[in-house]
This record gives structure tokens, C-alpha cells and sequence, in this order.
């Protein structure tokens, strides 16, 4: 009966302390709670045993939870919560490529005041400078800022 007791609570102290390393990583309570079990499976060793098997029962478990925080640590868990991936964007993404004040297009939508327009081949959103401007109105670019065109 010692012995179940005494491998229910390292094994125990272990799942608990894997648990915190793999599933549940910055709580610490869960971590701070198997260590407790674990050391409380070597207490009921140096109360049941004699002090050499104690003291060997005191190793293994040690070792036990030392290599389950190293594979832990080692086996790519962290990977899924970690972000690989970055946002590139800014304020001037090349949109407006290609275009240049005087530029002459068609409205090809209602500017009231934000609609879109063609220039060339490619057609763009455009802001309006003096408000309602109809489909098919002929329109000219007077500024292009941080990919806002605005035309007349």
C-alpha cells in the first residue's frame, strides 16, 4: 500500500509539472502545485523507507521531473504559441504608382465625395475636393498623399 501511495503521488507531481510546462506555460500554479505533490512523495519516502531507498527514490524522482521541464522546454510546444508571422503595411504601399498631378481619368462611380475613378487601365479610389461629382465626369488629380488621390 506504501508503495501505491508513494508512486501515486510522484506521478502525480509529474503530470502536474508537465502539464504546466507543455499545456498550461505561465501559470504557475499548476507547476508550483506538482512540485509540492512530488516533494510530498518524498517526504511519505523518508517516513515509510528506510533512508538509503529514500534517498533513491528522491533521485529518480528528481530526475524524472528535471527531464520532463527539459523535453518540455525542448520539444517545439512553445513553437504553437509563439507568433512567427509579422504585419508589413505602412502608410505608402506603391498604390499610387504610376500616377501624377494633372493626370486626367473618369469617374466611373458617384464621387460623394469618396468614389472611384479610372486612370489609364487601373482604377482607384478618389476623394473629391468639392463634394458630389457624377459618373462619367471627366477628373483630374490635384494631390496624391498617403495613397489618398484627391481629384476635381
Amino acid at each position: 500500500m506504501t508503495i501505491l501511495v508513494l508512486s501515486t503521488l510522484l506521478i502525480i507531481g509529474l503530470i502536474l509539472i508537465l502539464a504546466e510546462v507543455i499545456f498550461v506555460p505561465g501559470t504557475t500554479f499548476v507547476g508550483i502545485f506538482g512540485l509540492v505533490i512530488s516533494l510530498a512523495g518524498v517526504a511519505f519516502a523518508f517516513a515509510n523507507f528506510e533512508s538509503g531507498t529514500a534517498w533513491f527514490i528522491t533521485g529518480v524522482a528528481f530526475l524524472l521531473n528535471f527531464a520532463g521541464i527539459v523535453y518540455g522546454f525542448t520539444s517545439g510546444v512553445w513553437n504553437k504559441f509563439a507568433l512567427k508571422n509579422t504585419l508589413k503595411g505602412g502608410t505608402f504601399d506603391g498604390r499610387t504608382g504610376g500616377l501624377y498631378l494633372g493626370m486626367e481619368g473618369k469617374a466611373i462611380s458617384d464621387l460623394k465625395p469618396v468614389g472611384k475613378a479610372s486612370f489609364g487601365d487601373n482604377i482607384y479610389e478618389v476623394k473629391s475636393e468639392g463634394g458630389f461629382i457624377t459618373v462619367g465626369s471627366k477628373v483630374e488629380i490635384i494631390k496624391i498623399d498617403n495613397n489618398i488621390i484627391l481629384v476635381k
